[in-house]
């Protein structure tokens, strides 16, 4: 059984112990958080032993590995402390928001860079997994045209906006990593964006909206389509395009029920209105890869150096947006 700690006990805290919590070889060892309330809270729902002091989580030496979804500004140090003690790390996206400190991480932990996993969940989204295996299995051919749409239902707080290091860095990195899942190495960047949605995300200096374009090595193309907003729900959809075919991966809604009649036909519920709704069987997969390497002493993907991509690929459409000019891309 691989014992597993929890530091943070927010939103995306609450997500991981839930999966830690329905996995047949895994044990919800503790959490921590420095709110006693949101620790004593999730340590009672999934009964573990809960505290505000994260060392009690750090230098346990019962607990294999950790999970580090406490805020941004904090990744660098928790899974810096924690895979020195020998514990393998699942970080939350992103490392860090300044690439210096992720390189400077790197060059600090070296080797054991291979401990760490980092949380780009949508990669282990059922669908999403099944249309890459079918590309690199050559089903459509050699991959041409990749199609990333990712809006979300309602804006985020202005406060949690002010603090996100913006769009590309806090949304569109989700996308980043689903493009270079199918395309590889990714060489130029060219974004735009607008501010057409929230008055409170413009005055924090940021987009809530954007359209981005990638080319991979390969020559294959990526458009990553985001909004702030989406009046229907949480939409969520990719397509494959390739010169035998395409793959394509719509939206999903809580039940297959249809109803028609004389004045409307077809009629559906509405899409999954929130991030849990749709991912939550992608991130009990991620919770499986990441004990199953736990388990077998393998190097967890999506890693280190996929989250620091990941960060290359939002800095360069930040340029791109500021410049109004295409950017090339070298991934280090």
């Amino acid at each position: 059984m691989v014992r597993v700690g929890v530091i943070g006990c927010g939103r995306i805290g609450r997500v991981h112990a839930d999966a830690i919590a329905v996995h047949p070889r895994a044990e919800l060892a503790a959490v921590y958080d420095p709110v006693e309330q949101a620790a004593r809270e999730v340590g009672t729902q999934f009964g573990a032993a809960w505290g505000t002091e994260v060392d009690a989580v750090l230098t346990d030496p019962a607990i294999d590995a950790v999970v580090v979804a406490s805020p941004t500004p904090t990744h660098v140090d928790l899974l810096t402390q924690a895979v020195r003690r020998g514990k393998a790390v699942l970080c939350e996206k992103p490392i860090d928001l300044d690439l210096a400190r992720v390189d400077a991480c790197r060059a600090e932990i070296g080797a054991l860079t291979e401990r760490v996993m980092v949380g780009f969940n949508r990669r282990f989204d059922p669908s999403f997994r099944d249309i890459r295996t079918r590309v690199a299995a050559g089903e459509i051919g050699g991959l041409e045209q990749l199609v990333i749409i990712s809006r979300d239902p309602s804006p985020p707080p202005a406060g949690y906006v002010a603090t996100s290091g913006g769009l590309f860095r806090d949304m569109t990195i989700h996308d980043f990593d689903m493009a270079r899942f199918f395309l590889g190495e990714v060489v130029e960047v060219t974004a735009t964006g607008s501010t057409l949605v929230s008055e409170e995300i413009a005055a924090t200096g940021d987009i809530d909206g954007a359209v981005v374009v990638l080319r991979g090595a390969s020559g294959a193309l990526c458009s990553i389509t985001n909004s702030r907003r989406c009046a229907f729900g949480y939409d969520q959809r990719l397509e494959a395009f390739g010169a035998l075919g395409m793959l394509t991966a719509a939206n999903q809604l809580p039940t297959s029920v249809r109803f028609s009649g004389a004045t409307r036909t077809e009629v559906a519920a509405p899409y999954h209105n929130f991030f849990l709704d749709r991912y939550t069987p992608a991130y009990r997969a991620e919770m499986d890869h990441f004990v199953t390497a736990v388990e077998t002493g393998s190097v967890p993907s999506p890693g280190f150096g996929d989250g620091r991509a990941a960060l290359v690929l939002a800095e360069a459409a930040n340029e791109s947006l500021r410049t109004g000019s295409t950017v090339k891309v070298v991934e280090g």
